[in-house]
């Protein structure tokens, strides 16, 4: 017996073959759909987007928050089809949608399967988010007790108070203004003039992101995501399905994806900025660049998860786009937008498209994706 030690396997390469979203929509809104439609369109969009039928995929991972047990089953049979397949529900809040990405590329990485359906969606309340479950623990309780131990807790909503102080700390750490942060969200809304799948495509000028409704503190209403109903779907697919479909010349490969959950730092280090989510983002990018052997040089636009534009600029630093405490030398560069080093959120980012958590991906489990120039099967 060989004494060597245990090798995993390699890995087998993943190609999305095809792609499709619903626009994102105003919970409540007169012209609003269930989930169900809404999950519908997605998946027969990226279905006829990859010129496949449904009955060739394998198993689908599928994403929401709100909701009950197994609306992914209800999502797909009466719309895409019922072929017996595994169907795999997956809540992770802001990364649900990431995190259905992350297990149907696992799946075919692994060799399980050749042909996985992700697909998320989401029917929001109106407003910000709140507790469902009043009479358990909250899974974000040691999270409030650093914010609580370093600024205090006031009755506005949780999330805006946690990423407002998060941004509060990085001007007290590093002298950024509030301007920066007001120019992020001034730059998402005038990129989501171009999306027509965004809830939002008006632009505004500087003056009126910042003289908005104030929702906490410096953080204006234009400056933070909105509640939204819509969904995504993508096909994934390995290399082999993609040779035998002939469908080379439509296939992305995903270079590389990681997923990180919080470290120590986000509750011993006594930061809003690490609480957050800083240090899982940074490692989560580390590990793709690792993986990809790509810099941030190699890449030429990104999409990142702006739920306030603090987040954002944060998320600047975490990727290595600049050094830490630079987020703010970066948006007065432009270097985040048409003309600069990168084009950021050029959907409108979740601060103009909206949030609808399981068809938008996240950060609070932050699963960070990555794909260099070309990417393509040859």
């Amino acid at each position: 017996m060989s004494s060597s030690p245990w090798e995993p396997a390699p890995l087998r390469r993943v190609f999305v073959v095809g792609v499709g979203m619903t626009k994102f929509m105003r919970p409540g809104a007169e012209n609003s759909r269930d989930y169900p439609d809404l999950a519908g369109e997605a998946g027969q969009k990226a279905l006829a987007d990859a010129q496949i039928p449904y009955s060739a995929v394998d198993q689908a991972c599928v994403g929401y928050v709100f909701g009950d047990s197994t609306c992914g089953q209800r999502a797909i049979y009466h719309s895409l089809g019922m072929t017996g397949i595994p169907i795999i529900n997956v809540n992770n809040n802001c990364s649900t949608g990431s995190t259905a990405l992350f297990m149907a590329r696992q799946l075919i990485q692994g060799g399980v399967a050749e042909c996985v359906l992700a697909l998320g969606f989401e029917k929001m309340s109106k407003g910000s988010l709140g507790i469902k479950f009043s009479d358990r623990t909250i899974p974000t309780d040691k999270h409030l007790d650093v914010l609580i131990n370093k600024y205090g807790l006031s009755a506005h909503p949780v999330a805006p108070q946690m990423f407002g102080y998060a941004g509060k700390e990085h001007m007290e750490k590093y002298g950024t203004k509030i301007e920066h942060f007001a120019k992020i969200g001034w730059k998402n809304h005038k990129h989501s003039v171009n999306n027509p799948y965004s809830q939002f495509q008006d632009e505004y000028s500087l003056d009126e992101v910042m003289a908005s409704k104030k929702v906490f503190d410096f953080l204006t209403i234009l400056q933070c995501c909105p509640t939204s109903d819509g969904a995504a779907a993508a096909i994934l697919a390995s290399e082999a399905f993609v040779q035998k479909y002939g469908l080379q010349s439509k296939a992305v490969e995903i270079l590389a994806q990681e997923m990180m959950t919080d470290l120590p730092s986000s509750f011993e280090e006594k930061s809003i900025i690490k609480m957050v989510g800083f240090d899982m983002s940074k490692e989560a990018a580390r590990k793709c660049y690792e993986k990809s052997g790509l810099t941030p040089n190699d890449i030429d636009v990104i999409e990142l998860h702006d739920c306030f534009s603090t987040n954002e600029l944060l998320t600047y630093e975490a990727l290595g786009l600049c050094p830490e405490g630079q987020g703010a030398t970066l948006v007065d560069r432009g270097d985040n937008t048409y003309g600069g080093k990168w084009v950021i959120n050029p959907s409108g980012g979740l601060i103009s498209k909206g949030h609808p958590l399981g068809a938008t991906v996240g950060h609070t489990c932050n699963p960070s994706t990555l794909r260099g120039k070309g990417g393509r099967i040859a």
